[in-house]
């Protein structure tokens, strides 16, 4: 028996349970065989990855890589291949030198990164290391000038432990049984409770005292370190320079053009920030030497996503959209977070387009950018193209479904339905033809932190791949690690195939995918509550 009769036996076997929902069995094998078989994920992620490299919001190697992936969608064969501005964002930051060197009875250099949209320093700066030891208002005090020209020590020494458990897993059955069976989430409750307690509330007001005594004395340099199992083993966990705020106020990012001016601030491994914390109690005299060079602009400059398309046929006006972020931190090459995901979004594309697939409606991929700093990229497309919740544009009614892959390197493992229970039935037909690659769960919890959540946040479908965590949480997200080699070549593979699907079978059925039951619709399924192009109600 072939590969491709073996395929189609365990599809034919698998639709039999859920015949309400059409597939196409030769077109998933033709998918399946592509991807698995003649796959490039692992070259695209290393041409975004080590080639192109990190990829800050609104940088100049942000918009480079972004026109290679336009380009290189163009050469797929995609159409409408096009950057889209969603600005404007606000500075851009480029890194063009940087070390950083202990002096103390030896010298070391230390293992440590710049933080994004921190100002540089003048030449190499050599000054005075200060633990900034504070855990209440009255503790402040006894810094007051004592921070001017110093590297200050900012936050606690982590408390670090052997590596009893491996950094790297896949999801247990056992969780995935959990998903599946779990409770829909009730609307308008769940997520984060952001609630403080008075002893967290005087702690945060601590942070800011301490803050405000740092912009008047104007030291050398900010140095932080994060918490305990990430920031360390050689990892540098580094995103944004903090913008020092009352904790009542709405903070701010540092690449804001009216966020105020900030000291230069630096990220250290935990091993070599705790030393330099013990080396300052025991009352050693210890200094750093620091070189900072930075090129920033404070022009307001837009940023863009890239946008690629397979048109559709009989329901061409109708769009499938999937999707993923280019933009990623500057400490590693962005490559699970979410060089994975933008590999995935393409290689998908590119498998629909090689095997000659013809999509009844429009099959639209989006690279997004921002996405580190809020969603801005996807949120920005969204409201310009659909419009905002309860006041939707008359184009969101031709909209389907958007699915994203944004969790890391992990392979597929299934799909959050945000609380939409009548998607059930149609995911798990979808899914059945891969029940071998690993990807069977459908949960109906809702999850966030994503691309995804800028449709659903206006009531329109979009979904989030379940993945195996791998390294994310404990090794690559947001660090100096984060780079193609911690990659896993056949998770990417499934997730293509996955997505390809996905993508495929949603624009091949005779209905768009249905919308919550909160997302009122005539008996015509059109949504209620749109504006047309030109601002009118209907």
């Amino acid at each position: 028996m072939t590969y491709a009769v073996r395929c189609i036996v365990v599809i034919l076997f698998a639709q039999a349970i859920t015949a309400q929902e059409k597939v196409d069995s030769a077109m998933m094998v033709k998918i399946r065989d592509e991807g698995l078989n003649r796959s490039q994920a692992k070259e695209i992620l290393s041409w975004i990855t080590d080639v192109y490299g990190p990829r800050l919001t609104g940088s100049q190697e942000y918009n480079i890589a972004a026109n290679w992936t336009k380009n290189k969608f163009t050469e797929m064969g995609m159409q409408n291949s096009h950057l889209e501005s969603w600005g404007p964002f606000g500075k851009s930051w480029k890194l063009k030198e940087y070390s950083a060197t202990l002096i103390g009875r030896q010298t070391q250099p230390l293992i440590s990164y710049p933080k994004a949209w921190s100002p540089g320093l003048k030449g190499n700066v050599v000054g005075e290391v200060i633990y900034f030891d504070a855990d209440s208002l009255d503790q402040i005090d006894a810094y007051k000038g004592k921070l001017k020209g110093k590297y200050v020590l900012f936050t606690k020494p982590n408390k670090l432990n052997a590596y009893f458990n491996p950094p790297a897993t896949r999801t247990a059955d056992s969780s995935l049984l959990q998903m599946a069976n779990a409770e829909p989430p009730v609307p308008g409750k769940g997520g984060f409770n952001f609630r403080q307690t008075p002893e967290q509330k005087q702690a945060a007001l601590v942070t800011f005292k301490k803050w405000e005594l740092i912009l008047k004395e104007n030291p050398a340099a900010v140095l932080t370190s994060a918490p305990a199992q990430r920031n360390e083993g050689g990892s540098v966990f580094v995103m944004g320079a903090t913008v020092p705020v009352h904790p009542d106020s709405t903070r701010i990012g540092a690449f804001n053009s009216k966020a105020l001016k900030i000291p230069t601030q630096i990220e250290v491994g935990a091993e070599h920030y705790n030393r330099m914390v013990r080396m300052v109690q025991k009352g050693e005299k210890i200094k750093l030497a620091v070189e900072l060079d930075v090129e920033m602009s404070a022009k307001d400059d837009s940023s863009y996503n890239v946008i690629a398309e397979i048109p559709g046929g009989d329901l061409k006006d109708e769009i499938v959209m999937i999707g993923g972020h280019l933009d990623s931190w500057h400490g590693g090459t962005g490559a699970t977070d979410d060089g994975t995901g933008s590999t995935v979004v393409m290689e998908a594309m590119r498998i629909l387009k090689t095997i000659g697939a013809k999509p009844r409606r429009t099959i639209r991929a989006a690279l997004w950018g921002g996405e580190e700093q809020g969603l801005l990229g996807s949120r920005g497309y969204v409201k310009q193209h659909f419009g905002v919740k309860d006041t939707l544009k008359f184009e969101a009614e031709k909209f389907s479904a958007y699915f994203n892959n944004d969790n890391g390197t992990g392979k597929v493992r299934g799909i959050y339905m945000q609380g939409n229970e009548q998607l059930r039935p149609i995911f798990r037909a979808w899914l059945a033809p891969f029940k071998d690659l690993g990807a069977t769960t459908i949960t109906p919890m809702n999850t966030g932190g994503t691309d995804h959540q800028a449709f659903d946040g206006v009531g329109l479908p979009g979904f989030q791949f379940i993945q195996d965590p791998i390294e994310y949480g404990t090794r690559t997200w947001h660090s100096t690690m984060d780079v193609f080699d911690r990659a896993q070549e056949d998770d990417m593979k499934q997730a293509a195939i996955l997505m390809a699907a996905f993508a495929y079978n949603a624009a091949m059925r005779d209905e768009k995918l249905p919308r919550k039951p909160s997302m009122p619709s005539t008996p015509q399924g059109t949504v209620r509550g749109f504006e047309d192009e030109n601002g009118h109600s209907h």
